[in-house]
This record gives C-alpha cells, structure tokens and sequence, in this order.
C-alpha cells in the first residue's frame, strides 16, 4: 500500500503515514470516544434506603433476574421508583460491575440517547436484571414464576419485552447490583448470547478473528503508526470505562486492559467452535417432511394457465420483461415477469395460483424466516417516517388503516408523527394479531382486504398501501375495497416498486424490487394515477426520489449469493453435505467485500436519487371525492 509522507519541520526526515493505519487509528478512535460518550448518557440509579426492607416486590412491577444474581431490596425499590418517575414499562438493569468486554459490546449496540425514542429499535440490556411491568408482561405471555434464566434467556427476553414496551423502555446502571463471582465465572456461551440478540455468532467471530489479524499485521509490518494502532485497540476497555468519572466500575478492567488481544484471540475462536457445534445439523424433520411431500408432484401445479393479454388493460402486445428462479428462498421453480406494450405494466405470467401463492411465502415472513424478516422491517424507521410525513400538508387523521400491515412496524413508528391517531391493520398473516398484542395497532384484521369492503365501509379517514399492492392478485379490486373503506374526503396512500427505474434495466434479474415470486403486479405510476382518476380519487402528492430504498446493489449481491450458494439448511432442499457447507461458507466469505463496496454505491445512489426525484420506488397520496 503506497504511503502517505509529511515532513514534520526543515532538515528531519520524513514521516510517512500508511493508510491501513490511519483508517484503523480513526476507527478505533472514534469507537472508543464513541462508547466512553455513550457510557456517560446511561442514567446511574440513585441509591436509597428500602423504605419498607423485605418487601418481595413493588405492586405492578417484577424484576426478573439471571442466575448467580440476588438484587437487594433498595436496588428493586429505587428502580422501581426511576420506572414510574419516567413513565417506563420495561427498564435493564445495569451491574455496577458488568464486565468490561460485556460493557463495551452492549455500548456498540445502543445508543442510549435514542434507545427509549426509537420504537422500532431491538431491546437490548447487560443480559442480569430486568424490571418488567406486570401488563407487559401479561401481554406478552411471559410468566414471571417459572425457573430463573440465564443471561442468553435473560437477552432474548429483553428483546421481546421493547416490542410490548415501545417508547417506554430504557436502561440504567445499578451501582450497588454486582453480577455475582458464578455469573462472571461461568455463564452461558457468547456465542448463545450472541444469537439471543438475534446476532450471527460465526459471522461476528471470524469479523473479529479478521480484524485481530488485520492489527497484528500493521504492528508488525508498518512501524510506529501500525503499533500506534494496535496500541489503541489493546488500551480501549480502560480509555472508555476507567477513569474517575466513569460509572461502571468493571471488576475485570485491569485484566481485561492488559491481556486483551489473548482474550479477545481467545473469545473468537471459542465462539467460532461454538457457533460450528450448535449449528443444526439439518433442516427440522417435520418441516423438511412437508415440503418433500408438497415438491413430491413437482412445481407445475402451483402455476395458472399462461395469460395472453395484459390484465391492466388488456393488449395482447406482451413481451418477457425478466425470467429468474426463487431468488429470495431458493425454493424449485422459474418465474417470468410480462410486460405489456401499451401500458407498460409488468405481471407475473404465468401467475401463482393459491396453493403456490401458499408454498413460496412459508417460512419468509413467518416460521423459519420471521426473525430475520422482522429484523429488516424493524430497521425502515426512515422510510416509515417519510410515509407518515407525507400526509402532514393535507391532514390530521383520528382514524387509519394500514393494508399488508405485516407485524404493524409502519403503525408503530408512525405514531411518533400522529400520536392522536387510531392505527388499525390488516394482513393475511398471524402477524397482525401480533401487533395488536404488542399495542402496535389497536386492531387488528385478519383476511383479504377484499373481504372486508362491506364491514369497513366508510370508516377511516386514511388508508395505506405500502408495498401491498403489488403483491395481490388483482389490483383493481383492492383499489375498489380502499374507495370503499375510505369516508368522503379521505385519503389513500400507496407506496410501489417503481418497474420503469434506471436500474431495473441495469441490474436485470437481480433487481431486488422484482422480488419473485412474491411481486405478481408492477404497476407505473402513470397507470396508478388513471386507476385512482376511475375511482373518484385526485392525486394531492407523488414523490419519488424520498421512496427510494437504498438496496439496489446491496440486494443484489445478496440474491447473486443465495443463488450461487442458497442456505444448505433449508428444509426445501436436499440434505446438507461438507461439501455444501464449505462453498456456502466460501461464497458468504468472498462476497463480504462486495457488500461492503455495494453499500457505498447504494448510499452514492440514494443520494442520487434524491437529487433528481428518480429513485426505485414511487408513493402517490390521494383524495377521495367529497360527498
């Protein structure tokens, strides 16, 4: 790597700066003033005196607890005061001697000066001691008596309990809470807590066995700023949590400071050996028995007849747009997306029928696939934001409806715009009764949208359409059942793909917007707008440059690896091999770097877009006709 000289003053020779580095030195430096920043903003529990000593625990409220830790009366008294004194529902207990790698790990992932307002942010904690609202704790099915958890139970509970408790949940330190010389001794494996914060154990310890070598390597071979560097990093834990003004006070800091590179050497490579020893051994058999009985007949069945003609507005001047596989699941089957030469719409053609419609999304937005799916979702808070903001000229709604809600993400950020507003959602899923259990909508509907024209007819003032519409099987009729759900003078909003986007051309079939086999419709905007005309609707806005996600070359590189090495162990396919198992770990391995370089010309695009209004995604907002 070409080094970069400055000549410190006349007649010295000089200095010359590698950029390996200086990117490591600003890394970890900005890291390590990023978590010393965060550990400051954490609230410190006030220490008082029990007021009544002995007292099991305060009316309403439980405090749930790891393993090894035996919190004393005024510990639980004074958190429960600190709840109710800031109105939260959900509050982690932070031991004033938490370890200082647990410390360090826990600051990376949350910034305590946003953790309470970020409704869709994943419930974090030190994995020792929770206080729980008994509501919440209902509503969410928890049952407080049962044995005591460890600090991985204790993790995912933590992140179950914020989805209950959106907006009012927070963290503070408990300086007279230790975490108990069993729990700092032995607990549970890193790699099991790893996966109760929904993280990838194997991928975060080779990042970090990747990253070590990476910083024996400049230490080694480039000279003072290469050891200025590695210097950094091993001196972090006390730069960060030492000092007088620190409030966590971690037991193991001086250890944890001196012998770092050989523990931190140390936890990868047992959490690497973990991750390999409790990856499953192969798909569930239930689950892997169902789908060998469902591909027994073969794919054909899930299809309808070929269409000739354009179902939006009926030329037969039809040419293939874009033919791929599953891309998303890498579940058997082909897919061809249609595009009509008068009107430009793009379907799938042949369409799924129910039966396939049923086949292709199990397991993606549910079962197998839930988490993951609801962690992408839960990541949108700008996009959601933006939907919410676009009504902001035009109205000041009491009542809305989200179609396709999924688990009510939309509905739950958007109340930080509209806090007067009834969020209600419908889906096909189980998910909607979720997020009605969760508070995120006050109800929730279960069914086709189509069904409910009748029952919901003229009841809310909003309706929305995010990235609904192009999953349904008939776009008309979804626009007639939200004219109908709508009172005189309401307003739909619609959010789409957008099929005639610059990279959609570019990218071919792994533009992730033509998401097959789930997209059955894309529909221009232009076309959008003279469906809405038909139906007494007069368009107020339309943007398109602020509906842009950014996933264009990222989704790509995605598709492109699941197609060349799709996970081995889903249930779908044949049965695992080393062989399958080492080309996926060898694909997953070489596409880092271009994820990486993909995420930069997405965040390039996104700007782009912005800039001149063309993005992959368009929103329309919409008038019904007054009565």
């Amino acid at each position: 790597m070409t080094p970069l000289p400055f000549r410190r003053d006349r007649g010295r020779a000089p200095v010359r700066v590698r950029w390996t580095s200086a990117v490591l030195l600003a890394a970890l430096g900005a890291g390590t003033l990023r978590a010393g920043r965060r550990l400051r903003a954490i609230p410190v529990l006030p220490v008082v005196p029990p007021t009544a000593a002995g007292v099991p625990r305060a009316a309403g409220w439980r405090l749930l607890t790891a393993r090894g830790l035996e919190p004393d009366a005024a510990t639980f008294l004074a958190a429960c005061a600190y709840a109710e004194r800031e109105g939260l529902r959900v509050l982690d207990l932070l031991p004033g001697d938490l370890a200082a790698e647990r410390a360090l790990g826990l600051l990376r992932l949350v910034d305590p000066a946003r953790y309470r307002q970020d409704r869709l942010g994943e419930g974090r904690g030190a994995g020792f001691a929770v206080l729980v609202a008994d509501e919440v704790l209902e509503r969410a099915g928890v049952d407080p008596g049962g044995p005591r958890p460890g600090p991985a139970e204790l993790l995912a509970l933590t992140r179950r309990l914020k989805e209950y408790a959106a907006g009012a949940a927070g963290l503070v330190i408990a300086p007279a809470l230790s975490c108990g010389p069993e729990a700092k001794a032995a607990g549970p494996a890193r790699a099991a807590e790893l996966r109760a914060q929904g993280l990838p154990p194997g991928a975060l310890a080779a990042a970090q066995l990747s990253g070590l070598a990476l910083l024996a390597g400049v230490a080694v071979r480039q000279g003072r700023w290469g050891a200025a560097a590695a210097g950094l990093y091993w001196l972090q834990p006390y730069l960060a949590l030492g000092g007088p003004g620190s409030p966590l006070r971690p037991a193991d800091l001086a250890r944890a400071t001196a012998a770092r590179p050989v523990r931190s050497l140390g936890a990868a490579l047992r959490t690497a050996a973990a991750a390999d020893r409790t990856r499953s051994g192969g798909p569930e058999a239930g689950r892997a028995a169902a789908y060998r009985a469902d591909l027994a007949a073969g794919t054909d069945r899930f299809f309808e007849p070929r269409r000739p003609d354009c179902p939006w507005c009926g030329s037969d001047r039809l040419s293939v747009r874009v033919r791929m596989p599953d891309q998303l699941q890498g579940k058997p089957g082909r897919f061809t997306l249609e595009q009509c030469g008068d009107c430009g719409h793009v379907f799938q053609n042949p369409r799924l029928t129910l039966d396939g419609l049923e086949f292709y999304y199990r397991d993606f937005y549910d079962g197998r696939g839930g988490e993951g799916a609801g962690t992408v979702f839960g990541r949108l808070g700008a996009a959601y934001r933006g939907r919410a903001e676009m009504l902001l000229p035009h109205a000041d709604p009491e009542s809305w409806l989200d179609v396709g809600t999924g688990h009510g993400h939309f509905c739950n950020a958007a109340r930080a715009v509209w806090p007067r507003t009834r969020f209600d959602g419908l889906d096909m899923g189980d998910g909607v009764r979720e997020a009605e259990r969760r508070g995120w909508v006050e109800t929730g509907f279960q069914g086709q949208f189509p069904e409910f024209a009748s029952k919901l007819a003229g009841r809310y003032e909003v309706v929305s359409m995010y990235h609904y519409l192009e999953h349904t099987r008939d776009p008309f009729a979804e626009l007639d059942t939200a004219a109908a759900v709508l009172a005189p003078g309401g307003h739909l909003a619609i959010e789409l793909p957008d099929p005639e986007s610059r990279m959609a051309r570019l990218l071919g079939p792994a533009w992730l917007p033509w998401f097959q086999p789930q997209h059955q419709h894309l529909i221009p905007a232009a076309n959008l707008r003279e469906a809405l005309a038909d139906r007494g609707f007069t368009v107020l806005a339309e943007e398109h440059g602020p509906a842009h996600q950014g996933n264009d070359f990222f989704g790509a590189v995605a598709l492109t690896a699941t197609r060349l090495a799709p996970d081995p162990d889903r249930p779908w396919g044949p049965p695992p091999t080393p062989r399958t198992r080492a080309l996926t770990a060898a694909v997953r391995a070489s596409t880092l770097p271009l994820f990486a370089g993909a995420a930069i010309l997405d965040a390039l695009r996104t700007a782009a877009a912005h800039h001149t209004d063309g993005g992959n995604a368009y929103r329309l907002l919409a008038r019904k006709a007054p009565r």
